[in-house]
């Protein structure tokens, strides 16, 4: 068994478990978590999340190439904190919390998730070890997919991750930018992405940089994963779920989440591919494989169970 076997099993759990706990978040988002409001068809609310990507990469790269390491750690930290708030809400909010006034002045539901936001970053800011670092990345992760997923349709969806798909691949092969971007996120110890080491014991605080590792050409001590190749595949994911009619199969099963787990598999196929180029050394652009896997594993078992794509033609605007 190669010595990255183990790596490679833990980081398919983590990126299988936090797709499942999409769908799961998905079933307890009220309707208000829709990001782009009732429009779920409209081509234009993938331009708007591609627009917003690149924006924050070049303000992230701009950021480190001036120097001021600190600022892109607190506005990551920033948005971490927001989104671990919004995504903890969601849940306190079914709950009946929201309703339940403190001081009459905030909801029960907005207090505990401002706290276990601010505990989680405190917690990132003072000890961002890697598995520190897994688990907040995992529950982010699922979060986000879940919300967008709930907020696209299958058509809108899979425009975006064949956007994505591209941008990635010219990010990675052609710019590099993509290879700073996750040096500098790294370096700082951030949890935008999966840290999984390929042997025990093993400290991210006292890892080199990833540049340097890939200078070096030695092998690295560690795997490791963008969130957004949990999050762009798992959008689809979710997407199937939510927007596909009902319709019971022989097996008794809705067949919405036949399609949901079928997507899931075919995400698993794409890992799987993108593993034996990753395990050669370099850094790999994972969305091309992990969209198409996505991609493929909706359109063969949409076709098989409902005969057809069931996607709606985009609206622009």
């Amino acid at each position: 068994m190669r010595r990255e076997t183990p790596a490679v099993v833990a980081m398919a759990t983590l990126f299988v478990i936090a797709v499942l706990l999409a769908m799961l978040t998905s079933y307890i988002l009220p309707k208000e978590y829709q990001v782009f409001g009732s429009d779920t068809a409209s081509v234009e609310n993938s331009l708007y999340l591609f627009g917003i990507v690149i924006v924050f990469t070049i303000i992230i790269l701009a950021i480190a190439k001036w120097g001021k390491a600190k600022l892109i750690q607190i506005i990551i930290l920033f948005s971490v904190g927001m989104s671990v708030f919004y995504v903890a809400n969601a849940p306190l909010l079914v709950a009946g919390y929201g309703t339940v006034l403190i001081g009459g002045v905030i909801d029960l539901a907005t207090l505990i998730s401002a706290i276990i936001g601010f505990l989680v970053v405190l917690l990132l800011y003072t000890y961002p070890e890697w598995y520190i670092i897994d688990i907040t990345g995992v529950i982010l992760a699922a979060g986000v997919a879940a919300i967008f997923g709930i907020s696209l349709e299958m058509s809108v969806v899979i425009i975006a991750l064949i956007i994505f798909a591209i941008y990635d691949a010219i990010s990675v092969y052609k710019t590099k930018h993509m290879v700073d971007l996750a040096d500098n996120v790294m370096d700082l110890r951030l949890p935008v992405l999966l840290v999984i080491p390929k042997r025990l014991p093993y400290s991210f605080l006292k890892a080199k940089r990833l540049k340097l590792q890939i200078e070096d050409k030695t092998e690295r001590e560690a795997m490791f994963m963008g969130l957004g190749d949990i999050v762009f595949p798992g959008m689809l994911v979710v997407s199937a779920l939510k927007f596909l009619p009902l319709r019971t199969t022989m097996l008794g099963i809705n067949g919405n989440i036949l399609v949901a787990l079928f997507t899931l598999v075919g995400c698993v196929v794409g890992f799987a591919v993108l593993m034996r180029f990753v395990l050669k050394g370099n850094p790999q652009a994972g969305l091309p494989l992990l969209n198409g896997g996505a991609i493929g594993g909706y359109i063969v078992s949409v076709l098989m169970i409902y005969g057809d794509l069931q996607l709606k033609v985009p609206t622009f605007g």
